[in-house]
């Protein structure tokens, strides 16, 4: 399943770029030792290779992005492995610029432009709990903020979404599953940015900040989930002159990721699988350092 989800991100990723007016393609790699899961630990070890593309066409943007994120044990693949999960994460976006569609100027004091944006996110992760098979639809206004440098972008987005996971008692060789579920359509508030500054060094302030409000009941039909706060703040470095490339090409950097209640768990002060509702924990909420490096082509 994995392999046909990587072969699907490269084709998409090059269908995007030849149709594109301009493009930015990357590989990257990011580690941190504080990442968390629902119903399990604060302090796990991840290894998150990535695949990035953005690129610009006559009538807006598209934005596709996949994860493959790699955890340490004690994130266990199943029930008493001594291997790590394994999980897939893949969000594409498509922004369509008013301006460019209708011909019409929408820039105003603040203001660049307005767009619509539409996409999906989609994941599949083996572990030894949920194995989250989520399918997510977005649609929604996007103010495009007029800003010195870089960009600055928030969307009002409605989503739809589903899951079909495996249950909490799962191994390797035997599971029971769980009839894809749909929760309660609900919005999110989302910004994303990249802002170039620099300090001695070329620099850029990366960022994506989104607020998900409550999406009704839980797969169990009892317990209510919780609004979601995810922040992934980065400073990257341009160190591309100084390996003798061209500008933009080699970046590293710093990254904190900051997610309260993750994936609608609320987050309890202990893990209590047999109350009702259950309560998942402390690791229903992240707080992540990481390092992260990229190579644009």
């Amino acid at each position: 399943m994995k392999k046909k989800i990587a072969l699907v991100a490269m084709a998409a990723v090059a269908v995007c770029a030849q149709a594109a007016d301009w493009s930015d393609t990357s590989v990257g790699i990011a580690h941190g030792n504080k990442f968390a899961e629902p119903f399990g630990s604060d302090h796990i070890a991840k290894t998150i290779l990535n695949l990035n593309h953005v690129s610009g066409f006559k009538y807006g943007t598209n934005f596709f992005n996949v994860d493959m994120l790699m955890s340490a044990p004690s994130d266990p693949a199943f029930t008493g492995a001594t291997t790590g999960a394994q999980e897939v994460y893949v969000i594409y976006r498509n922004t369509l610029d008013l301006s460019k569609v209708t011909g019409k100027s929408f820039k105003t004091t603040g203001v660049r432009d307005l767009g619509i944006t539409t996409g999906f996110d989609f994941n599949t992760k083996d572990n030894a709990g949920y194995n989250s098979k989520k399918q997510m639809f977005v649609a929604g206004p996007t103010v495009m903020v007029d800003v010195p440098a870089g960009f600055l972008n928030v969307s009002l987005l409605e989503l739809w979404e589903s899951n079909s996971p495996l249950n909490a008692s799962s191994t390797s060789s035997a599971a029971s599953g769980t009839n894809r579920y749909y929760y309660t359509p609900h919005p999110m508030l989302s910004a994303n940015w990249g802002i170039p500054f620099t300090a001695g060094v070329p620099l850029e302030f990366q960022g994506v900040a989104n607020y998900i409000t409550t999406k009704g009941k839980a797969e169990d039909g009892v317990t209510d989930t919780a609004a979601e706060t995810f922040i992934d703040l980065r400073v990257m470095y341009d160190l591309s002159s100084a390996v003798g490339a061209a500008p933009k090409t080699f970046k590293v950097g710093a990254e904190y990721q900051y997610w309260k209640n993750k994936f609608g768990n609320p987050t309890t002060s202990a893990i209590n699988f047999g109350s009702s509702p259950q309560q998942a924990g402390p690791g229903a909420t992240a707080k992540t350092p990481m390092i992260r490096a990229e190579y644009h082509f």
